[in-house]
């Protein structure tokens, strides 16, 4: 008989079906190998968590996201630059959420409200990728500053991301916007345009281009220019001396997911000292004090970024795209 329970319990308990898991969907634009790094320590610290992730570059993330607002899919935004937060925001696209320990964060990174729609966890900034072994072959100088990169030297040498698709291509139009103000902002970007070999989509892929030796200049963010560099790429990232033009990644809990206890979870770990860790692998700065900063990248980017205004960059953000496609995309 005990023999008989014993086989009987054992029957039910493999016939119990396994402990559901609570589904999380996150619209992101974090690079595809910091979301692996990062996942990783999701699935070990919130093993409960089911997460579907769709990852696009920033502006098709956005594009899709905005779409779907009378269906809403998405419960978590991670990893969007601030300046479409913002857009989400005023559209009424964002539920207000406080996640655990945002005390910590530091002023300049999270939303004005209180509680806020958004939550800062990174600072990204622009950067530019040089090939040195293209340089050596056609005999051109390193570029030293925005302005060196409309120099005819450069002529089809130079690579950057379309603004339209890309979240580090709005960043450095925007903060040249800003820097030069408008009209003296635009006719530098109509002598850029002379230099320019393509526009890309992702703000990657510039680096990646220079890297690879199929152009000599990459206009795209710092970690990436890092990456390529330690990989083995002969390139050297160049912070412009005018100053860099700078984003940060953000946060954010949809309308859809108002009472979704999981996303909230999600959010929660997002600004953990774990998080934290893993952020400061990639960036130079991240919305706690006191982490590391990557070697090769300055201690204090304060001395090196251009300030972004960044309710300037969302309220303007619709109409300066328009005139960068009516001047560039012909």
């Amino acid at each position: 008989m005990r023999r008989l329970a014993f086989s009987l319990l054992v029957l039910v308990l493999f016939a119990m079906p396994a402990a559901a898991k609570d589904t999380v969907v996150v619209y992101t634009a974090l690079e595809p190998e910091q979301i692996t790094d990062y996942m990783k320590a999701v699935n070990k610290t919130l093993p409960n968590l089911d997460v579907k992730m769709l990852r696009l570059s920033t502006g098709d993330i956005s594009a899709r996201f905005m779409a779907e607002k009378d269906n809403m899919q998405a419960d978590v935004v991670w990893g969007v630059a601030a300046t479409n937060m913002l857009v989400f925001k005023n559209a009424g696209l964002l539920e207000a959420y406080a996640p655990k320990g945002l005390e910590r964060v530091q002023p300049l990174f999270r939303d004005k409200a209180n509680p806020p729609a958004w939550v800062g966890i990174d600072i990204y900034m622009s950067a530019f990728c040089f090939n040195t072994e293209i340089a050596k072959k056609k005999n051109l100088p390193k570029p030293a500053s925005w302005a060196d990169l409309t120099k005819p030297v450069y002529k089809n040498e130079v690579v950057m991301p379309n603004p339209n698709s890309s979240g580090t291509g709005y960043l450095s139009v925007a903060s040249i916007l800003q820097r030069m103000k408008e009209p003296g902002g635009w006719k530098y970007l109509d002598a850029l345009d002379k230099n320019m070999a393509e526009y890309t989509k992702s703000g990657s892929k510039p680096c990646k281009d220079a890297a690879a030796g199929e152009r000599a200049i990459g206009v795209s963010f710092e970690y990436v220019a890092m990456k390529m560099k330690k990989d083995g790429a002969p390139v050297e990232m160049v912070l412009p001396k005018e100053g860099s033009g700078y984003e940060m990644e953000a946060n954010a809990l949809t309308r859809k997911a108002k009472n979704n206890a999981a996303a909230k979870a999600f959010l929660d770990w997002a600004i953990s000292d774990e998080a934290m860790r893993l952020y400061s692998k990639y960036f130079a700065a991240v919305s706690v004090a006191g982490f590391p900063v990557p070697e090769g990248l300055p201690k204090d980017i304060s001395k090196v970024v251009y300030p972004n205004d960044f309710d300037w960059s969302a309220k303007n953000r619709d109409r300066i795209l328009a005139e960068w496609q009516k001047r560039y995309q012909k």
